[in-house]
């Protein structure tokens, strides 16, 4: 997995996305110790409506912002990206209001909405052979679960001399030595888009995502991914220092526990998608979540929350999260041209956001309305319907090529040299609107 790091530009992005989600996670263990703080007992509704916030700032900004990565300089583009991000985090140590933790939130995940597709989809560019691409991946979730494993033991340490406040400027530096390490290093330049209008260059992510069905049934796994997830990063600090009476220390204890899960998913992985197809990992991995909801669901009403199962339980579905996000790479690379990828990534990034928009202040509402039995029950039920729609939405059995016909092209069109009937793999563009119709198969068969 770790040979990837060889390559020097893939090397410096990747610490890029460590420092920065070292910084990150500081944040989020901040913003619910000052929710607490501000709120009291109703923490997890302010966290709620936090998550809420930073989702429609990544449904609302990504598209836009993929449409438009493909014309600006990309470097120039995540540094002063960046820049902006730690601006906004230096101000988050002096509010005293939650409106001001809204409105900073809601700049902060506006910068990050842009940077982030953009940062991903740089990546195949970097490493187009997917095996090594794959791995990149596992190593980007690895960077991922840093946050919910070296980030909260920072934090645990460090909330043992000094306030919570400090930690957002962890957050700062973590941006700034982002920046610095993207600005180290040359990135590829981006592939020269179409003449498109704004409406077309805005909306052609979204059509190209929601026409692949092997992406459909990824937005529903992100579905059952978000439900899980939010129950942990909503709701940790209240089930942590209301139902159980611990400290400060015991939520990122907790929080840890859940990365620890996820790193090691994201650890097996590579080994496991070069031998299994990444449909039955990544479903896997939704019903591992929907079984985990399930049973915490059951201690909560029966024994009300223990320590060790929640703990256990955040291991679990840690596992799950990371089966279902770390494959998820692989399909957005394999259902879009280059020029298109940013628009693709950006299409993903809005998407599932969007789901998380659902989750998160459906988390926080439930704990606080009904308790933290209703609240796993509820959520449960919401990853089972992701779970089953991704069953329904990505057939089991998928082929490398499809035969399909273009009557709508002239004889002597470069796509149809070879006849307007023919087999190829399909990726949606200006030639494939449409996934076709399938009037005959191959005899090559891959579950993907």
């Amino acid at each position: 997995m770790f040979s990837v790091l060889a390559d020097r530009t893939y090397r410096h992005l990747f610490l890029a996305q460590v420092v920065a989600l070292l910084g990150t996670g500081l944040a989020t263990i901040a913003l619910g110790l000052l929710a607490y703080d501000l709120s009291g007992e109703r923490a997890g509704l302010v966290l709620g409506t936090v998550f809420a916030i930073k989702m429609v700032a990544y449904v609302g900004i990504a598209p836009i912002a993929g449409a438009f990565a493909n014309r600006w300089p990309r470097r120039a583009m995540l540094v002063g990206l960046d820049l902006v991000r730690a601006t906004v985090a230096l101000c988050l140590p002096f509010v005293s209001e939650v409106w001001q933790v809204y409105i900073l939130i809601f700049l902060l995940q506006s910068a990050s909405a842009a940077f982030t597709p953009t940062f991903q989809a740089t990546i195949p560019d970097i490493l187009p052979e997917e095996d090594r691409y794959t791995r990149a991946l596992s190593l980007s979730r690895l960077a991922y679960d840093l946050e919910n494993i070296i980030s909260p033991m920072v934090a645990a340490f460090l909330l043992a001399f000094v306030s919570y406040q400090a930690l957002f400027l962890g957050t700062v530096a973590g941006f700034v030595g982002s920046a610095l390490l993207v600005v180290s290093v040359l990135l590829p330049s981006p592939q020269p888009p179409a003449s498109r209008g704004i409406y077309d260059r805005t909306t052609r992510g979204m059509r190209i995502y929601l026409a692949t069905p092997r992406l459909r049934g990824l937005l529903s796994l992100n579905l059952a991914a978000a439900a899980a997830g939010a129950m942990v990063l909503v709701n940790t600090v209240v089930l942590v220092r209301s139902d159980l009476g611990l400290g400060d220390s015991q939520v990122a204890i907790a929080l840890g526990a859940f990365g620890g899960g996820s790193m090691l998913a994201a650890l097996l992985l590579p080994r496991v998608l070069d031998n299994r197809p990444d449909r039955p990992v990544m479903i896997g991995g939704a019903l591992v979540l929907v079984a985990a909801l399930l049973a915490l669901s059951m201690m909560a009403l029966v024994y009300d929350t223990q320590w060790i199962p929640l703990l256990a339980g955040w291991v679990i579905i840690g596992i799950g999260y990371s089966a279902i996000l770390t494959p998820s790479g692989r399909l957005l690379k394999r259902s879009a041209h280059a020029e298109d990828r940013p628009a693709v990534y950006a299409a993903q990034f809005a998407l599932s956001h969007a789901c998380w928009l659902v989750a998160y202040p459906l988390a926080g509402w439930l704990i606080t309305v009904s308790g933290p039995g209703e609240a796993f029950a509820v959520l449960a039920l919401l990853a089972g319907i992701g779970m089953a729609s991704g069953v329904v939405l990505w057939p089991k059995e998928s082929s490398q090529s499809v035969q399909h016909s273009h009557d709508d092209l002239p004889a002597d069109h470069p796509h149809v040299r070879d006849g307007t009937t023919h087999s190829h793999p399909i990726v949606i563009d200006d030639y494939h609107p449409h996934w076709p119709r399938m009037r005959g198969i191959d005899n090559h068969r891959e579950q993907r």
